[in-house]
Parts: structure tokens; sequence; C-alpha cells
């Protein structure tokens, strides 16, 4: 099924989102260190679906399109996660930054038969 990679991986992305920029909200007072040790502990549910989903994925997949994959998700997510979580606006930049990763996946995906 080459969906379920695919929606691990999107969960994976909204742990490691979280565990990269949620602290700058949520822990932005707390000691740096407690930080790290509760951004390593998102980490670690992050990986419990990030691994699994690329083994998966591989069967389906090849390692640059699970890849570009991976960026396109993490680039979605974290779209979402600025704008509805941090309550930060997105440039036209971030737009054109996507749609070169629109790109990359044309190219990556463009054989598939």
């Amino acid at each position: 099924m080459r969906v379920l990679p695919v929606l691990m991986l999107v969960m994976s992305n909204v742990f490691m989102t979280y565990a990269w920029y949620g602290h700058l909200k949520d822990f932005r007072a707390r000691p740096l260190l407690f930080v790290i040790l509760i951004s390593w502990g998102v980490a670690f549910f992050e990986y419990c679906l990030q691994v699994p989903a690329n083994r998966l994925g591989s069967g389906y997949f090849s390692l640059p399109q699970l890849k570009v994959i991976q960026e396109i998700l993490a680039m979605g997510v974290f779209a979402l996660f600025c704008i509805f979580y941090m309550r930060e606006k997105l440039t036209w930049d971030f737009l054109w930054a996507s749609l070169c990763l629109a790109g990359a996946a044309f190219f990556m995906f463009r054989n598939i038969g």
C-alpha cells in the first residue's frame, strides 16, 4: 500500500517540526538543556514513524523518491505549523521554494509507468 508510508511520513513530520520549532513558542523561557531533552523526547516519536515509513516506502519508491517525498511533506507540514500554530505569515519566497520542490517531484517521478 503506497499511501501508508506517505501518511506515516506526514505524521513523522508533525513531530519533527514541533521538535525543531515548537520550543520557540512553548518553552522560550525554559533552560536550553530542558528544551533539548523535550525535543529529543518528541523526536523519538518522529523516528518511530519515520524509520518504518522509509522501510515500507522503499518497497514502492526509490531512495531519491523517498527523499523528495519527505522534503515536500516537510514543507507542507511546516507551512501549516507556521500559519496555524506559530501564527506567522509565509512570504512569497516560501511559495517559490515550494514550487521548486514541485519541480523536483516532477523530475523524480516523471518516468513512473
